[in-house]
């Protein structure tokens, strides 16, 4: 849709209302617009401006008790049902510790924010949901039976801005993720891949060399990394229930990383998602969006570690896996058998 045929927030209300049973990030795509608009053309009805300032909704979070924590990107969606605790504010990043709530946040990529009221029979469900320049959506705190309603409307209060126009302009100039042109050898990468004593030193070499996280792993060599059939993440899945194996799953966008520890139980497939339906963890994943799976293979001082990374047709991360370990332990057997055994791409598989 061309800027002159943009909806206004009216014909984004009206179009709502004819399509009450289509999803509100179908509704956003249907018009060309992005979910922020859709819930901007909302101000002054049921939608409330706040400050998208993500220390000052650190520092007033913990006061709602327990909501869930939805973040998401196109292709996958991560729910933690929680507290927000143990929380480390910062101007590059900032850190949610809680047993149930884990996060890693950039609060220089957390643009717009919204209040939102969202009436569902005889129900009146309330949400914080926060935004990219974009309008993409980077978290979201949707409050449960047990939260805090009256610590809500407070920090619904402090955060109010004085602007509560229903119009949005979406800014897609993207971001600066670092240069990833660089002309770097296999054997150089092999290099500094090798010398890795830290899972979390390994963004630092992909700055470094200037080459991009797919392109890394597709060039290292499949003693590091070996190309697996899309249905791995699947496999490893119904693996994991099977065995008790406790994980880790990581699902990330511009501004949160959103991460849960623990075993899984509940999986279900319904058409093309594969559902985690557990007690305090949701995951929705659109496997038909997996272009590649791999598995990963990183040094540490305490052996190496392996992950189940998924990328999209444009070379993003959707989602990636680790087996659930603490720091000065070596990794999981069983999980290491897990990754090992999935199936590789190319393999012909028997009859």
């Amino acid at each position: 849709m061309t800027e002159t045929t943009r909806p206004t927030p009216a014909a984004i209300r009206a179009f709502r209302a004819e399509n009450p049973k289509m999803r509100e990030r179908d509704i956003a795509a249907r018009l060309d617009i992005s979910e922020a608009a859709l819930v901007a053309a909302e101000v002054g009805i049921s939608a409330i401006r706040i400050d998208a300032d993500a220390n000052r909704f650190l520092e007033r979070v913990a006061s709602l008790g327990e909501v869930m924590a939805l973040s998401r990107n196109e292709s996958a969606v991560h729910e933690k049902i929680g507290v927000y605790e143990n929380i480390k504010s910062g101007v590059q990043a900032a850190i949610v510790l809680g047993e149930n709530i884990d996060l890693r946040i950039f609060p220089k990529r957390w643009a717009h924010a919204f209040a939102v009221t969202k009436i569902d029979g005889d129900q009146k469900k309330l949400s914080l949901q926060f935004f990219d320049k974009a309008g993409d959506a980077v978290h979201k705190v949707h409050l449960r039976p047990d939260s805090n309603v009256d610590a809500y409307h407070t920090i619904v209060a402090e955060l109010r801005l004085e602007d509560q126009s229903q119009e949005f302009a979406e800014d897609r100039s993207g971001y600066d993720n670092g240069e990833t042109d660089g002309d770097v050898s296999r054997d150089e990468l092999r290099d500094h891949w090798s010398r890795m004593t830290d899972t979390h030193e390994f963004f630092g070499m992909l700055k470094k060399l200037k080459i991009g996280r797919q392109d890394a792993i597709r060039t290292v060599g499949d003693d590091y990394a070996w190309k697996l059939e899309t249905g791995a993440v699947g496999e490893m899945m119904q693996a994991s229930v099977r065995e008790g194996l406790p994980i880790m799953c990581f699902v990330a966008n511009e501004g949160t990383v959103q991460i849960h520890s623990g075993p899984i139980f509940n999986v279900q497939t319904m058409g093309p998602w594969i559902n985690v339906m557990d007690p305090t963890f949701h995951l929705h994943l659109r496997q038909d969006h997996i272009a590649e799976a791999w598995a990963v293979r990183k040094p540490t001082k305490d052996g190496h570690v392996t992950s189940l990374e998924a990328y999209n047709a444009k070379g993003e991360m959707i989602i990636q896996f680790f087996g659930k370990r603490k720091e000065g332990f070596d990794e999981r057997r069983d999980w290491r058998a897990i990754i090992e055994n999935l199936t590789r791409a190319g393999a012909s598989v028997a009859a």
